[in-house]
């Protein structure tokens, strides 16, 4: 995990806040797209207080559900899925922000959207299990993967938000 040093409004301009910065991957799915549910979806990891810090539209391939999908090639659904993720563009993201694979994941909520907890972005928004809007990275090694995957290093961007003064204490 990287360290970012963030100056702190109104403080000695010596004092800093250091705050623990992760990063993970999102893939927002064809049918979020299809359904005009990109803004929404996107809003929320914002308004949780994450930075964007990669984000592009793609057509996956096949060779690319592939290799993203490698553990679910054999299964027999795999068929159906390949075709949903590669017949419509879908948009990945990056976000960053203190342990974002763990809250990312409470965001999203689990994989089979009709178990989904109201609140969570497939709890409100899907019923499906295959067509549940929304991929995430489920823990840090497979995040650093996804992102190579989907992001040269110079699609992803190193800045400050103004408010990250306001997001966690100086003890955190």
């Amino acid at each position: 995990m990287d360290r970012c040093r963030t100056q702190v409004q109104g403080r000695d301009s010596q004092e800093e806040v250091i705050l623990m910065r992760e990063r993970t991957l999102l893939l927002i799915k064809p049918d979020a797209l299809q359904r005009g549910l990109l803004g929404e979806i996107l809003s929320r990891f914002e308004r949780k207080g994450f930075k964007i810090v990669g984000l592009k539209m793609l057509q996956m391939t096949k060779d690319l559900a592939k290799e993203h999908y490698a553990h679910l090639v054999s299964k027999p659904f795999y068929p159906d899925l390949e075709k949903f993720v590669t017949e419509h563009p879908l948009v990945a993201a990056v976000v960053e922000g203190k342990e974002a694979v763990e809250v990312v994941r409470l965001i999203v909520g689990p994989t089979n959207a009709s178990r989904a907890p109201a609140g969570t972005i497939r709890g409100d928004l899907s019923n499906s299990t295959s067509r549940n809007v929304i991929h995430a990275s489920d823990s840090k090694e497979t995040a650093a993967k996804e992102i190579h995957r989907f992001f040269k290093p110079h699609e992803l961007f190193e800045y400050g938000l103004s408010h990250d003064s306001w997001l966690y204490a100086t003890d955190e």
